[in-house]
């Protein structure tokens, strides 16, 4: 699978980690930064460029890592197209793909262990979306509101 990785500092150990792991697997990994280590950086430097690539579908899915993951998520949701999620449980990071169809999950660098992250990580990309009647709807009326019609 081509996966796109993207973190700030509160994320770029972990991402270096998953990124290196994804790679051993097989997969294409396409890394959106940081490519170093930066005190000073911002997650939308990062994480809006990664979103992008989703959206036209560059790569597949995404990881977006930051501290906590919020501000990732909140930077990712901004780009039409993307159905990001911060995703700290097994649950949620396969039934938001099987439901939702999310094609990029956000991790907390600085709030979650490497196993949990790994974990998460392979249940995502592993996820299908189900695309029932009820969840296409569901997304049609997101689709929506990104386009200003609601």
């Amino acid at each position: 699978m081509r996966l796109g990785i993207a973190a700030d500092h509160g994320g770029f150990e972990l991402k270096e980690r998953v990124a290196e792991e994804l790679r051993e697997m097989g997969h294409d990994v396409v890394d959106f930064g940081a490519l170093e280590y930066d005190s000073k950086d911002d997650y939308p430097d990062y994480i809006v460029p990664l979103a992008r690539a989703v959206a036209r579908r560059e790569v597949e899915r995404g990881v977006a890592i930051c501290g906590s993951g919020v501000g990732a998520c909140v930077a990712a949701n901004k780009v039409p197209g993307v159905r990001a999620a911060l995703v700290t449980e097994v649950f949620s990071a396969h039934q938001g793909v099987e439901d939702d169809d999310m094609n990029i999950m956000c991790l907390g660098g600085r709030v979650t262990c490497y196993a949990l992250a790994w974990d998460l990580v392979q249940t995502f990309i592993k996820a299908q979306f189900k695309g029932l009647e009820r969840f296409r709807r569901r997304l049609d009326k997101v689709a929506r509101l990104e386009r200003g019609e609601d």
